[in-house]
């Protein structure tokens, strides 16, 4: 509850109070207990709505391995939400009560970027949660900056003029987001469900802090803290986006004039400026080879058009040259030099344009130009995409370049066409291979998209879309036969998995019945042969639990017990009254197998003429079954095969050297984590480089079964050997996450090295 302020009370505060006032511990305690109020409220909506949430995703999700990542993510909510709440709730009450107490700092505090999420969040590779929380931060700070700048300014009064902003607020958004990520840190969910747990969090806590900072404005009025204060944020108060050394004001006007309006930019722009070093008086940011600073010309810099002019002129001359031939082994070298010197050709292309060649440019457009220029860097040393499709892709650093200047949405927001089509392209070419796209069909799709891009685009930048859904077409078009023909790789693979399984269940039986038994030839090729594939049916049909297969086995023991010697009257009583049974039960059981009514008749005339022999009766000389004349052969038909073979015993077997991964390794781990719909790439000895999807993994054998881009199967292999070929070098994981996103991650991780240089690392796994 709250602790209101009474009137009588209520003092003049014009003046700066003592923090370590009685007065000053009442005031912030009415302020914590609004607080804690409304945020244990909010915090509790928020959490109340992950479940539906999750659950709506889980029911949409693309694969059962997604649907079993929301899954998880709602038992890990129930689990560790009472710890979450406290320790949020907690972490901002402690830093209420602690703003009495502020901590001094050795010198000028270094500005932050936009949001005040410094940028080591996004040096530790969380680039989406980074991005995420930014993101909403600064969409509240703007909203509520009138609400908050006056709680700021009542705060820093009771707190003894202690300046009090949205950097030290524990109730501002940035802070608040900070808190709840800090306390997130107890869930060891997938991302995805994380940025669920942020977009509620936003739209549950952050959107009603408007509220919040209501309550505590009236009830610092009621006592007296600045009661003439006026709701109006002066300009300048709030802190412009800075570089790590607070160096990139360039950058922070930028915003403030719309150019750039999301965090991933900014956080990008800080870094480079970071990397450029401080400004020099009287000249622009440049770097040395060695990376020291130096002061630049000053000079008129290029404005947007002219460096759209000129692109459009270096495009021309790449669209001028022909069609994309097919990709050679050592083009991704030249593309990779070609990539590095587009700076200077620009500055060149310029120089003829204007008169003069300029120094330098912007420092928002050379970050630009450096950031496609990290992109298509990292195009070309992607090994998730093939060679071919390499060299095709970084064909369009020049058109997402123009892109990049015209629309800088791009880089940030992941529904922007220019970014989906790139992906979509990477994820396509992903799965390419010679051999799974014989017809070129794949190759030359990708190749008139960046045809067209090259021969079409100047500014209109709807190409993206009519591009995109072009490809959509394409892509949807092959998927619904790739599908198909995925599904027939499975049924079919499941189908003879289950015969499989079911002849060894029935060959299985039968041995285990014979024994050390030496059975005539005759009954034991009934049994190898035409009973086995009866058993075989009806495990298939009827299952093992049907009474029809439990009176097949009973069939095997009468069987088998028939060949005994009956030398005695009791025992040739007993044998001639199991034979008519004998004999119905293999009528049933031959015609079950497809035998043809005479071959049933020939082998019950081959086992009449036998049984007569056990039972001592004399027969014709043509009569005989002998023991050394192949009857079984002679009885069965040809159509009908064996399903228990002659195969060598285990000891005469040769020996054979094999390689084992032991359980624990890593190729293990990484057999256990593949889910249908990951991409490998296999590289086998005197064979050409195959891309294929995990389609199935058995539920019988275990197996893993790869298909193409086009449904058809590649190969199946035991986790045995497939943890083999990953130990050998043969397998590789493909990413499974988007070009973009891996491209950014790996940009920002390198440009937050100091040592690093700007090419980033493109190692996947």
């Amino acid at each position: 509850m709250n602790e209101a302020i009474e009137p009588s009370k209520v003092v003049n505060l014009s003046q700066r109070m003592d923090p370590a006032s009685e007065r000053v511990g009442e005031l912030l305690n009415a302020v914590r207990n609004i607080a804690n109020k409304r945020l244990q409220q909010w915090i509790g909506n928020a959490f109340e709505q992950v479940d539906d949430a999750l659950f709506d995703l889980a029911e949409k999700a693309e694969n059962n391995a997604a649907q079993m990542h929301y899954f998880d993510g709602m038992r890990e909510v129930r689990k560790h939400r009472p710890a979450v709440e406290r320790n949020f709730l907690g972490a901002i009450s402690r830093k209420l009560g602690e703003l009495t107490r502020p901590v001094q700092q050795p010198g000028p505090a270094t500005p932050t970027p936009h949001g005040s999420i410094e940028l080591s969040l996004v040096a530790d590779n969380e680039l989406e949660e980074s991005l995420a929380i930014t993101s909403m931060i600064g969409k509240n700070e703007s909203r509520l900056s009138r609400d908050l700048f006056a709680v700021n300014q009542r705060l820093s009064v009771i707190c003894g003029g202690h300046k009090i902003d949205d950097s030290n607020n524990p109730v501002a958004p940035a802070n608040l987001a900070q808190a709840f990520r800090s306390a997130l840190h107890e869930f060891s969910a997938d991302m995805r469900v994380k940025l669920i747990i942020y977009k509620l969090f936003d739209r549950y806590v952050l959107s009603m802090l408007e509220e919040l900072y209501h309550d505590i404005n009236i009830e610092l009025v009621r006592a007296g803290v600045l009661p003439q204060l006026r709701h109006e944020v002066l300009r300048g108060t709030k802190t412009k986006a800075s570089g790590v050394d607070g160096q990139s004001a360039g950058v922070a006007g930028a915003d403030e004039a719309g150019e750039i309006p999301t965090d991933l930019l900014q956080t990008l722009h800080a870094l480079f400026s970071a990397r450029r070093g401080p400004v020099v008086p009287g000249g622009g940011l440049g770097t040395t080879s060695d990376g020291g600073m130096h002061a630049m010309p000053s000079g008129p810099l290029p404005s947007a058009n002219e460096l759209l002019g000129a692109l459009s002129v270096l495009q021309s001359q790449i669209a001028s040259a022909g069609p994309l031939p097919y990709a050679q082994p050592d083009d991704a070298i030249a593309l990779s030099r070609e990539v590095l010197e587009l700076k200077g050709q620009l500055l060149t292309q310029i120089g003829a344009l204007r008169g003069e060649r300029p120094s330098h440019v912007a420092n928002i457009d050379e970050d630009t130009i450096d950031l496609v220029g990290m992109l298509f860097e990292f195009i070309l040393e992607d090994r998730n995409l093939p060679t071919a499709m390499q060299v095709m892709l970084a064909r369009l650093q020049i058109p997402y370049l123009k892109a990049a200047i015209l629309d800088r949405k791009l880089f940030s927001h992941r529904q922007h066409p220019a970014r989906r089509l790139l992906d979509g392209l990477a994820e396509q070419a992903k799965s390419w291979s010679e051999e799974s796209d014989r017809d070129h069909r794949l190759h030359e799709k990708v190749k008139s998209i960046v045809d067209k891009l090259l021969h079409d685009f100047d500014d209109d930048m709807g190409i993206f879309e009519r591009l995109l859904n072009d490809l959509q077409q394409f892509q949807e078009a092959n998927k619904r036969r790739a599908e198909l023909a995925e599904q027939r790789v499975a049924e079919s693979t499941r189908g003879r998995e289950k015969l499989e399984q079911a002849r060894r269940r029935a060959a299985r039986e039968i041995l285990d019945r014979i024994g050390e038994q030496k059975l005539p030839p005759l009954v034991h090729g009934v049994l190898a042969r035409a009973w086995a594939n009866h058993l075989v049916l009806t495990l298939l049909r009827q299952g093992e639990a049907s009474p029809e297969f439990k009176t097949a086995l009973r069939f095997i023991d009468e069987f088998i017990a028939s060949t005994r010697p009956a030398n005695d009257v009791q025992s040739r009583q007993t044998l001639r009254q199991m034979l008519p049974g004998i004999q119905r039960a293999l009528r049933l059981g031959l015609a079950n197998v497809a035998f043809q009514e005479q071959d049933i008749e020939r082998l019950l005339g081959q086992l009449h003429n036998y049984y007569r022999q056990q039972l001592g009766e004399t027969l014709e000389e043509s009569e005989v079954v002998t023991i050394e004349e192949d009857a079984a052969m002679l009885a069965i038909p040809d159509s009908i095969q064996p399903v228990i073979d002659s195969s060598p015993a285990p000891d005469e077997i040769p020996e054979e050297e094999t390689v084992e991964v032991p359980p624990d390794s890593p190729e293990w781990h990484k057999v256990q984590a593949l889910q249908p719909g990951n991409w490998l790439e296999f590289c086998l000895a005197d064979e050409p480089m195959t891309r294929a999807k995990l389609s199935w993994i058995s539920p019988m054998s275990g197996r893993y079964l790869f298909v193409n881009r086009r449904g058809l199967k590649v190969a199946d292999y035991a986790p045995q050997e497939l943890a083999i070929l990953f130990a050998e070098g043969q397998a590789r994981v493909l990413a499974a996450n988007a070009l973009f996103d891996r491209a950014m991650s790996a940009i920002v991780g390198k440009l937050s090295q100091p040592e690093s240089a700007a090419t980033p690392s493109t190692d996947t796994e």
